[in-house]
């Protein structure tokens, strides 16, 4: 994990509960996946309950000239960037709302390597926070296809939400990290501790970003989320951000040769290799024609966006022998659940692991509405779902009649410690969060011109040693002996005792020199 943020791990066996801990979730929107710059910043506080205390976003500006990287994906136009504030003049509004707090992040090693680097262009020394990742922990509380973001998210009952902006990032993960936290159990291996952090000057201005929910997704950004993670080969946080990446592109049906050339320029300069992003590649386009043919019908419509993408992505070998067969069939199933709680996520991670269709909405195209046992019966969508002819069932009865296979219980190893302790909030003798512009105690300004790189800040003078002093004196002792001798000489006095002294002068002050300067 990077140097500002400490690795701080949820498992279903944690030793100490959660309490009345607060998360702050936090999202980068960069310029690329690594080296690069930040270009729009999140951060959501909220408690384990799921109350918002707080929220923060900015765009930022990474100066003039610098690229935005892969507009295509995060949206952000360089135009929008000139008008926004540099990230030293927003670093301590964004600091105020982590002190305190767990930070959180999907795929949280990338979020922390440009924090790690930003704050170090910019002179910013940053204690290490304690921090937790969501796509971690999710691997260890669900058992789904792949664990993007997206995934997830329907996983535990997400809508729809506007994938690669911050801010919309930042509330989906503060919601995952709630619901692993109380719906799963999770629980935390260590206790966290909170470091003070560094109070710079409040921001006089913010670029925040106007977010729109899209209206629906499309057939590939459903297949994207069930891409097996075993398509992918080996997983790393490098290549979990470009597969975080690389779907978010592929989830609008669209992705053109200048798009995938400026995703693969991106991945190499962050360290991948040619064979890392073929492999990658052909992973994806041939689990996406799997999910394709899974239900025996190619439509013309799949057949040529699978086929684009392919071509965009330099692997068209995959698609060898890929014909359209004809209209969409209307059998295939596909889910929606209601509810929120442990059997519903389970249900949702079932049909996502298996294959099937996950809604998020209920449309004509449901074909099974699977409801929670929280859910009142007066829910207008179960008496909706049956007009247009999706078949209700209740959680407990879904698994069985969509043939899906339990999901086993959980494996890991006892830990043997005391029972759960909870974590009390966290108090700092001298000072405790502040938010606004309190109690500052440092001034970070901000540069009024392109952020220049600092060099590493200067040591402090420490004050002068004994042995330094003694050298000075040994070195004045010395220097007076020869004056004296001096003076002796032209007084008349014996030649063999004016060297004498002299020689013992001249030692003084040679030696005093040395041990001043080794001093």
């Amino acid at each position: 994990m990077a140097e500002t943020v400490e690795n701080l791990a949820l498992t279903p066996d944690g030793r100490f509960a959660v309490g009345t801990t607060e998360f702050t979730a936090i999202d980068f929107e960069t310029t690329g996946l690594h080296p690069g710059h930040v270009v729009e910043v999140a951060a959501v506080r909220i408690r384990a309950d799921g109350t918002v205390l707080r929220e923060f976003s900015t765009l930022v500006n990474p100066g003039p000239g610098v690229d935005p990287g892969p507009a295509h994906v995060h949206r952000i136009t360089r135009r929008e960037l000139d008008g926004a504030p540099y990230l030293g003049e927003v670093l301590g509004d964004f600091l105020d709302v982590c002190q305190g707090s767990v930070l959180v992040g999907h795929n949280l090693p990338f979020e922390a390597r440009f924090l790690d680097g930003e704050s170090g262009r910019l002179g910013a020394r940053i204690p290490a926070m304690p921090g937790v990742c969501t796509l971690a922990a999710a691997r260890r509380a669900l058992r789904l296809p792949n664990y993007r973001l997206a995934t997830v998210a329907e996983a535990v009952g997400v809508g729809e939400f506007a994938a690669h902006t911050a801010l919309a990032d930042a509330y989906v993960c503060a919601r995952l990290v709630t619901t692993l936290v109380t719906t799963h159990g999770l629980r935390f291996t260590e206790r966290p501790v909170f470091p003070e952090l560094p109070r710079f000057a409040p921001a006089t201005r913010l670029s925040p970003r106007r977010v729109v929910v899209p209206s629906g997704g499309t057939w590939m950004a459903d297949f994207v989320d069930r891409v097996p993670e075993a398509a992918f080969g080996a997983t790393g946080s490098l290549q979990d951000a470009y597969v975080e990446l690389l779907g978010n592109a592929l989830a609008d049906r669209h992705i053109s040769d200048a798009e995938a050339r400026a995703l693969g320029a991106a991945a190499s300069a962050a360290g991948m290799s040619d064979t890392d992003l073929h492999r990658v590649h052909t992973g994806f386009v041939k689990a996406m024609r799997e999910l394709a043919e899974s239900d025996g019908v190619i439509t013309a419509e799949e057949e040529r966006d699978l086929r684009a993408v392919a071509a965009a992505l330099r692997v068209p070998e995959t698609l060898h022998g890929l014909r359209a067969t004809g209209a969409a069939s209307g059998v295939r199933r596909r889910v929606l659940v209601l509810g929120d709680g442990l059997a519903e996520d389970d249900l949702r991670a079932a049909v996502l692991d298996a294959g099937l269709q996950l809604a998020k909405k209920l449309t004509a195209s449901v074909t099974h509405l699977a409801v929670g046992s929280g859910v009142p019966p007066a829910e207008p969508r179960i008496a909706r779902a049956g007009e247009l002819g999706a078949k209700v069932l209740r959680v407990a009865e879904a698994r069985e009649v969509l043939g899906l296979v339990p999901r086993p219980a959980p494996v890991s190893a006892p830990i043997p410690v005391p029972p759960p302790a909870p974590i009390p909030a966290p108090v700092a003798p001298a000072h405790r969060p502040v938010y606004a512009a309190e109690q500052r105690t440092a001034a970070f300004v901000p540069y009024p011109q392109p952020p220049v790189p600092h060099g590493p800040i200067p040591p402090v003078p420490s004050p002068p040693s004994v042995a330094l002093w003694g050298g000075r004196v040994l070195m004045g002792f010395g220097m007076l002996l020869m004056f004296i001798t001096v003076l002796a000489l032209f007084g008349g006095a014996g030649l063999a005792a004016g060297v004498f002294v002299g020689v013992l002068g001249v030692g003084g002050l040679l030696g005093g020199w040395q041990i001043a300067v080794r001093a």
